[in-house]
């Protein structure tokens, strides 16, 4: 008698899960409607950083100090899992397009509830991905948001949509499921769920592509240039030393970049630094006046970019701030701030850097 009363109240408590109640005749609430609130976050902050970086068109540019080449090449120094990032350096603007899509695609699932225990799964191997190539050597531990992130989706992995509004509950309250070896199986919830999965993916590639278009034409019709790296075939900073060869005779002792005339006044340009490998940043504030830095944020390694309407040296990916004349660290959660590299204007007109 006792089994049957069981039986019966389990099929109920399973009904109300189902049907999205917030609580279940035994007067407790159903696991994922206090999971509601987090859910709603991760799910809004991965579909922003998705759009965002699908939307900046210095994201995919490799030729960018911000761009994910720069970044995986930073992580390529400080990385616990420097082997692996290393190979994906030469294709990182497929890696940045997965993960931007990638976020887009687990932040919609994680707010529609759809697949709730996939979307998670995919949240903590982005956010785990993110910590040990961005944040892994973050000072004290907790100042890097990725490994709070990778705990975040905890829950969501453990109880799904846990019989709070999603579609996950959706599908489950309107089919009829079939026992077997104790576990509920249904074809036709499967068939239901697939359609919807490729619905959802082709508005999360379409919108996407949507944003990226118009991240690249309201980018390509901004008043302020972007100044590129060398390297890449630009003209907008200085070539490398690999790509100017030793200095001539015609000019000082050091390490020729190029022309100082690449180095817009007020603006910055991008270079390898010939001492350490490291990419190095050089600004030109005033006429004649350049200062150069190590571009390697010393708090988790990614690479900063001088922006020129604050002053200021900046890291994009824990927003650090530092001193353009200096380098001193003025904005954490760096402790120390950037390298100085001593530049000087040749009177051939090029950029030396002192070896």
């Amino acid at each position: 008698m006792n089994g049957v009363a069981g039986k019966i109240r389990s099929s109920h408590l399973a009904s109300i899960d189902r049907s999205g109640d917030a609580t279940r005749v035994t007067g407790t609430m159903a696991p994922g409607w206090p999971l509601l609130p987090l859910r709603f976050f991760l799910g809004v902050t991965f579909v922003y950083a998705g759009l965002q970086k699908l939307a900046n068109r210095s994201f995919l540019t490799g030729s960018s100090p911000v761009s994910i080449h720069a970044q995986l090449s930073g992580a390529v120094r400080t990385s616990p899992i420097h082997g692996l990032v290393g190979g994906l350096v030469h294709v990182s603007t497929a890696v940045g397009i997965v993960i931007a899509i990638g976020e887009v695609a687990v932040g919609v699932g994680t707010l529609l509830g759809l697949w709730t225990r996939i979307a998670a799964t995919g949240g903590m191997a982005l956010s785990l991905g993110l910590f040990l190539t961005v944040s892994f050597h973050s000072s004290p531990y907790f100042t890097g948001s990725d490994i709070v992130f990778l705990f975040a989706w905890t829950p969501l992995l453990v109880a799904g949509a846990g019989g709070a509004p999603a579609l996950d509950t959706w599908f489950l309250a309107r089919v009829t499921p079939v026992t077997r070896d104790g576990a509920a199986v249904s074809r036709r919830e499967l068939v239901s769920k697939g359609a919807a999965t490729g619905a959802v993916a082709g508005l999360v590639i379409l919108g996407g592509g949507v944003t990226a278009l118009l991240g690249r034409l309201l980018g390509n019709s901004g008043s302020s240039s972007q100044v590129k790296t060398p390297g890449s075939g630009s003209t907008a900073g200085p070539p490398s030393p690999s790509t100017t060869g030793a200095p001539t005779s015609s000019g000082p002792a050091g390490t020729k970049l190029g022309s100082a005339s690449q180095v817009p006044v007020g603006g910055s340009a991008g270079f390898t630094d010939p001492r350490s490998g490291d990419p190095g940043l050089v600004i030109q504030k005033t006429s004649g006046h350049f200062v150069a830095f190590d571009a390697v944020c010393p708090h988790a390694g990614c690479t900063v970019s001088y922006q020129q309407g604050a002053g200021v040296i900046a890291c994009p990916c824990h927003g650090s701030e530092f001193n353009a004349e200096t380098g001193a660290v003025e904005i954490g959660p760096a402790s120390s701030g950037l390298g100085v590299i001593s530049v000087r204007e040749g009177p051939d007109g090029n950029l030396y850097v002192d070896i």
